[in-house]
Formats: C-alpha cells, structure tokens, sequence
C-alpha cells in the first residue's frame, strides 16, 4: 500500500493536470463582429443592381481598412451589392464569402454568429433595414436606424467570454 505522502503527490500531480487543461475565461479572446451596409449601389430600378464605381472604391477601402485585422470569416445576403462589398475584404484575407439569408431574423443570425463567430473577429455585410436590427441582437442595446442613403456606418460589436457585449459606431 502507497505511503500517504505518495498518495498525497499523486493526488497533487492529477489536479495541478487537470488545472493546466483548463482555459482561463480572463484569457480568452473576446467574439468581434463588424458589421456594415453595403456600399453605394447603381439605382437601376432592378431587385439585384451590382455596386457603382464609388461602391467599388468603398469597398476597397473598406478591405484597406480591416487590412490588419484578423478576420476569420466574411458573411454576406446572396445579393450582388453586398457579395461585391464583402468580396475585396474576403479575398485579402484569403476567405470564401459566407451566404446567409437575408430574411433570416436578426435573432436567429445574431446567435449563430455568437456560435459560429465564438473568439474571432467576423464581418458581416448586410443591408440597411438588417445591419441595425443584427447589431442590436448582438449587443442588447439600442442601435439607430439607418438610412437608405447611407452607406458609412462601421459597427463594430465585442463579446466578452462573459457574455457582456459592447457596440461602437465608426465612419468608414
């Protein structure tokens, strides 16, 4: 039979192992979403109008601007505008796309975001009657509506592993 001092190492080796494998939720990396409209479209009167030269350059400028941020995903409505906004941010951090349905409510994506998205950074590209009604999903908190000629607001939503969200709103 073992000494009780060998019992006793034993029994400290097992929890100081067990204590190792175990993530220390103050360490964990919080979820990031941004989340933005897409750019300037061509009003061409059609249900699926590709973006205008000046939506092209924001677009590009926006892939510029989250150049060094490590995006894990890139998910974008199956529309031309918002696929052709997302694509040059997507294609810079060698990422497909992701297609999400547009009519999917806000609840419902915000939660397979907060699953899927869990201590990464993601961008969203949406539409303007969706980006606010998302963001507010994700954050709990009230998020202006926005308007169909605006094309600039960068939302940016952190989850902390606790659970506790915040929004900030940028100019892009």
């Amino acid at each position: 039979m073992p000494s009780p001092r060998a019992l006793f190492a034993c029994a400290l080796a097992l929890l100081l192992t067990a204590c190792a494998g175990t993530p220390d939720v103050a360490t964990a990396p919080d979820t990031t979403i941004i989340l933005v409209r897409h750019a300037e479209k061509v009003a061409d009167g059609s249900q699926d109008p590709p973006l205008t030269t000046q939506g092209q350059a924001r677009a590009s400028a926006l892939a510029t601007r989250l150049h060094g941020t490590p995006i894990k995903a890139v998910y974008s409505t199956p529309y031309a505008r918002t696929r052709q906004t997302a694509t040059p941010t997507a294609l810079d951090h060698g990422l497909v796309v992701i297609e999400y349905d547009a009519k999917m409510p806000a609840e419902q994506f915000a939660q397979r975001l907060r699953l899927d998205a869990a201590g990464t950074t993601v961008l969203v590209v949406a539409h303007s009657n969706t980006v606010p009604g998302i963001a507010a999903a994700l954050c709990q908190c009230a998020v202006p509506e926005m308007s169909e000629a605006e094309y600039d607001r960068l939302m940016t939503v952190r989850i902390a592993t606790d659970g506790r969200a915040t929004l900030e709103q940028a100019r892009q």
